[in-house]
């Protein structure tokens, strides 16, 4: 068992300590973006003019308001006007697809969106649908200078899309000539701050909300312990490749960047070219990557042409790190990989200590905010130290629900000692020093590319296919991408000319593309307990078997291209 009791957190508002470094680091390079710096000063500007924006539109304390964009310089300015006003910020995936976002939109009650002209095409889609009020469209390029845009566009290097513009429909940098608003009267502890989706045990997303002080309490524990005197305040460079509607992502790019009055370099997609020679010019020291990215920045033939020696604290989430990356990172780098885990539902958890190599397929140590228990999944009574039993996670600044979700709250929350706990899905052991090591995870969950995917969801997306009675979905190893997503499916008796390639187009047009299968196999019947409940755990187990044994790929129709 592994029980750590909360530090006292400073109730203050998301934002609270950007405003602070804006004030004492005003010159200094905030975000980095397309080779454009944005200053403290001009980004509190930039987010105050959209802040006042967003009020004269209507959009009021408590409204949700999403942000469906890729990294850019608009998701930040987008995210700090929509905390300064209490509004609450909905980030979602720039590659959900409009039945994913429609969902979302209905299920939290989404009055305003901010999207690309490349997505807008869903977005509209979504606005047929729903009661979205506003919708507010990007382009890559809305600030940069002229000179980068007239280049980009001369050789065809920055993506357009489609936009029907309207009352309603609104240009990003049209909205930059408000005036500022003043910051709405926010009570950081009950205020939501952000709604999130995660994948659903039952085939639909799930919202988490939190509070001001669900984020700044782990937020805090990164600066003030994990981080602490290695972070130098005011001249440090961090790197954000990961997306930001991301909790961990997100979590960073706050503790190490805005926070303590840093530059982040922001990524707009993970190219590793980019990002390495990003490394090097910047001189960047922090680094948050998932096990693929590590894995992709070794393999590229190039890396011997940059200069990577001023990284000095990496980190690596979304899944636990093989150790042949590991040790090729120490052995090219010349520093460790530290690992980071946690979840949407109950923010960072756990963290390596910065100078202490991290024991194999360790997930770190729980932060002060966050407590832990190792249980028997069946009692949920404590396992003996040492022994390996499914994680609980809880604190005191994280809400114990699913926005309007109960039965999906009541599967995943559990009462242990007169406390409510989140139930990780994950399986751990933990050593004497307090370290939590990885052994495994639940079958409901697979981990590709740094994505959680329900496989519920999956699951779900083919039983709505007409021919489709029975579907089990499953995650199958693979050291590249962490697992693929492999379908086993059962078909009406008189369906016809249904194959693999038609249910995977079918999935593409309801999921995003992380979520498609990679591998879909046909069968008779699926495996179900006497009351009829789907055995995924005895799937999974037999796919694994199955591929030590053949040391092939899974059987049954492959996607390409993935």
């Amino acid at each position: 068992m592994t029980k750590l009791n909360p530090a006292a957190s400073e109730k203050e508002l998301t934002f609270t300590r950007f405003e602070r470094m804006c004030a004492k680091y005003p010159e200094r390079p905030a975000v980095i973006y397309l080779g454009e710096s944005f200053s403290y000063r001009r980004l509190h500007d930039l987010s105050g003019r959209f802040a006042g924006a967003l009020a004269d539109m209507g959009i009021a304390k408590g409204d949700r308001v999403m942000i469906y964009i890729a990294n850019s310089i608009q998701w930040v300015i987008a995210f700090l006007g929509i905390q300064k006003i209490g509004a609450v910020v909905v980030p979602v995936s720039p590659i959900y697809t409009s039945h994913e976002i429609t969902y979302m939109i209905r299920d939290c009650g989404v009055q305003a969106v901010i999207c690309m002209d490349t997505n807008f095409g869903y977005v509209q889609e979504a606005m047929a649908q729903t009661g979205v009020r506003q919708v507010i469209v990007a382009n890559v390029a809305d600030l940069l200078p002229f000179w980068k845009k007239t280049l980009g566009r001369l050789f065809d290097k920055i993506p357009t899309g489609k936009v029907n513009w309207g009352p309603t429909v609104h240009r990003f940098r049209s909205l930059l000539r408000h005036r500022p608003a003043a910051a709405a009267s926010i009570d950081p502890e009950t205020d939501l701050s952000y709604i999130l989706y995660t994948g659903g045990t039952t085939g639909f997303p799930k919202g988490v909300p939190g509070t001001h002080v669900g984020m700044t309490s782990y937020v805090n524990d990164v600066t003030e312990d994990v981080a602490a005197e290695h972070l130098l305040e005011g001249g440090d460079t961090y790197i954000a490749v990961n997306p930001l509607f991301h909790i961990m992502a997100l979590g960073l790019f706050m503790a190490i960047g805005l926070n303590k009055g840093n530059c982040t370099v922001l990524m707009p997609v993970p190219e590793v070219d980019s990002i390495l020679e990003s490394i090097e010019r910047r001189a960047v020291r922090w680094l948050l990557g998932v096990p693929a990215l590590y894995r992709m920045i070794l393999e590229n033939d190039r890396i011997e042409r940059y200069n990577l020696q001023s990284l000095k604290f990496c980190f690596c989430g979304g899944d636990v790190l093989p150790e042949e990356v590991k040790l090729r990172w120490r052995e090219r780098c010349g520093v460790p990989i530290y690992q980071v885990y946690g979840s949407t539902e109950v923010g960072h958890v756990a963290y390596s200590r910065i100078g202490q190599e991290p024991s194999p397929r360790a997930i770190g140590f729980p932060l002060k905010s966050r407590q832990c228990l190792v249980v028997d999944p069946e009692t949920l009574a404590p396992v003996a130290p040492g022994e390996s039993g499914e994680l609980l996670v809880t604190s005191p600044y994280t809400l114990k629900h699913y926005f309007e979700k109960p039965e999906e709250t009541r599967r995943a929350f559990v009462e242990v000692n007169g406390r409510t706990w989140c139930r990780m899905g994950d399986f751990v052991s933990a050593l004497p020093s307090g370290e939590l090591i990885y052994v495994e995870r639940s079958a409901d969950i697979i981990k590709h590319k740094g994505y959680r995917v329900s496989a519920s969801e999956v699951e779900a997306a083919l039983q709505d296919h007409p021919t489709v009675v029975g579907a089990c979905v499953v995650g199958i190893p693979d050291p590249k991408v962490g697992e693929r997503i492999k379908a086993i499916v059962v078909l009406k008796e008189d369906a016809r000319g249904v194959g693999g390639t038609e249910l995977m187009r079918w999935c593409r047009e309801r999921l995003a593309a992380y979520k498609v299968p990679a591998y879909i196999e046909f069968r008779d019947m699926l495996p179900k307990s006497k009351v009829g409940k789907l055995l995924r755990r005895e799937v999974r187990d037999d796919e694994r078997r199955r591929i030590s044994k053949d040391g092939d790929k899974p059987h049954g129709t492959q996607r390409t291209g993935k």
